[in-house]
């Protein structure tokens, strides 16, 4: 059965695009919720204006997020931590933390915790190389800095 996506659909589509399935799982599944039409004259016109309409919504994101990647890259980060006269943590720099020291120092700039990939858990002083992944497409690494708090 030929459907319109009205919806992104994991694995399948973004909305707008006319895909074929089966039909039970267009019927049972994906018209029920909305998620589906399908197709017919004015329906394939729909989907064009769903189609540019989610294109514009995408793109219009990635550009938001290269905008915080150059904030979040211009400014240098510091995070403060307990740590011993040796230099290592007690304890450790969290997601959390990085996501605290961003919005702090970029004003307006807010970063989920679950966007900042630690590759390992910082249990050092010194500086540190972080990604995050603020758009699919758009991922940046920034350097922070963890002292010892007096």
């Amino acid at each position: 059965m030929k459907i319109i996506l009205q919806k992104p659909v994991d694995n399948l589509g973004t909305p707008g695009e006319v895909v074929e399935v089966a039909d039970g799982y267009a019927r049972n599944y994906l018209m029920p919720r909305g998620l589906a039409v399908l197709v017919s004259k004015g329906a394939v016109e729909h989907a064009d204006t769903l189609r540019r309409a989610h294109e514009q919504r995408v793109s219009k994101a990635r550009e938001e997020a290269a905008e915080v990647a150059a904030a979040i890259t211009s400014v240098p980060l510091r995070v403060l931590a307990k740590a011993g006269e040796d230099g290592k943590l007690f304890g450790s720099v969290t997601a959390d933390s990085i996501a605290e020291a961003i919005e702090s120092a970029v004003e307006g700039v807010e970063v989920d915790r679950r966007a900042i990939h630690l590759p390992e858990a910082i249990r050092s002083t010194g500086t540190h190389v972080v990604q995050v992944k603020l758009h699919p497409e758009v991922a940046v690494d920034i350097s922070v800095e963890v002292d010892a708090a007096p």
